[in-house]
């Protein structure tokens, strides 16, 4: 890529929603680095829009992508990815199969919705490459997508979206249910499971927190979000949806809007007293230094450097770490109280 770009400065992506020079780019820098610019995009578009608080709703073909935020962006330090563990600053995603392309069924008793999907090809049936109902053709059967509407550029690439195949597919899938429900309403409760689904995973982050998700502004971007931004939000009692120009392409274009950024950690397994405070300070400081050291090489510019230092702390005998702004330890005591009290409930003193 460097080589086909001569003179440009190349930055590429990272999980935890900063940019790197191409040169300092390794492969596990580019694990959900997709889903990271949209969280980026999600946030500097809706902050230039007015909103301080929302929940990223990111949905495509395969899957949904949710995110929170409220003033600073979450990530998790240790993320597990199709199985495998990483050990990696990540943005802090939650991921549903509920997408376009998940695959609509019945299973003899129940309505399922995934997690398979049919992909870009075959797709979903509508697109004429003998693909299986999927999540997009219940909106097809619904007339909530409309083949006037979309270019020609299915089947062979040169066709509209096949309206009258899903129409053919969900009249004999009505008659295998035989509940005695309409094509229309078998669709409509597809739609509905996908949309519960959807609603779930973005109580995961935001309720389950401590989260009044009825405060947020739900910001849609990805293909297939538009066609069920306002039932999520009507199944989260939200009150507003905000989807940006650019919403289909939000990933891409927050790229773009994204920070270089240099993150450094250490581990010390230290009780919180005024005495650990000055070795804290200390470790920060060298690996303030080190972060630094690496943004001027990347070509950063000195003035433009800012320093973010933080610590994550928790009680003795767990597992479970809330990061703080670096302060004296009482003030870092009241503040990881104040988020564990808001997650929990309860503290353990």
């Amino acid at each position: 890529v460097r080589a086909g770009l001569a003179g440009v400065r190349l930055l590429f992506m990272q999980p935890n929603g900063c940019l790197a020079d191409a040169r300092r780019f390794q492969g596990k820098d580019s694990i959900l680095s997709g889903p990271a610019g949209g969280i980026v995009g999600a946030v500097r578009t809706s902050l230039a829009a007015g909103f301080e608080r929302i929940i990223g709703f990111d949905m495509g073909g395969t899957s949904t992508d949710v995110s929170h935020w409220a003033g600073e962006f979450e990530r998790d330090f240790d993320a597990k990815v199709a199985g495998v563990r990483v050990r990696a600053p990540m943005m802090s995603i939650h991921t549903v199969a509920a997408g376009g392309g998940s695959i609509l069924r019945f299973d003899g008793a129940r309505y399922r919705v995934g997690p398979d999907s049919a992909g870009a090809d075959p797709g979903p049936a509508s697109y004429r490459r003998g693909g299986p109902l999927a999540g997009t053709d219940a909106n097809v059967m619904l007339g909530k997508i409309q083949p006037r509407h979309f270019p020609c550029v299915f089947g062979d690439g040169d066709q509209p979206i096949d309206d009258e195949i899903v129409q053919s597919k969900f009249m004999e899938l009505t008659r295998i249910i035989a509940d005695g429900r309409s094509p229309e309403q078998v669709a409509e409760g597809f739609i509905q499971i996908a949309v519960a689904n959807m609603a779930n995973a973005i109580k995961q982050i935001s309720v389950q927190r401590g989260h009044d998700v009825t405060r947020y502004a739900l910001c849609c971007f990805g293909g297939a979000a538009g066609q069920h931004a306002c039932l999520v939000a009507d199944a989260l009692a939200m009150e507003r949806v905000f989807i940006h120009p650019l919403a289909g392409v939000l990933s891409a274009y927050g790229m773009g809007l994204a920070d270089q950024v240099a993150m450094r950690e250490k581990s010390l397994e230290l009780e919180l007293n005024e005495n650990s405070i000055s070795i804290l300070r200390h470790e920060i400081e060298t690996l303030s230094q080190a972060a630094q050291a690496e943004l001027l090489l990347q070509g950063a510019e000195a003035g433009r450097v800012r320093v973010l230092r933080r610590a994550h702390l928790k009680y003795e005998g767990t597992d479970t770490a809330l990061a703080v702004a670096l302060g004296g330890a009482a003030e870092m005591t009241a503040e990881v109280e104040a988020a564990y009290r808001n997650q929990v409930s309860f503290l353990l003193p």
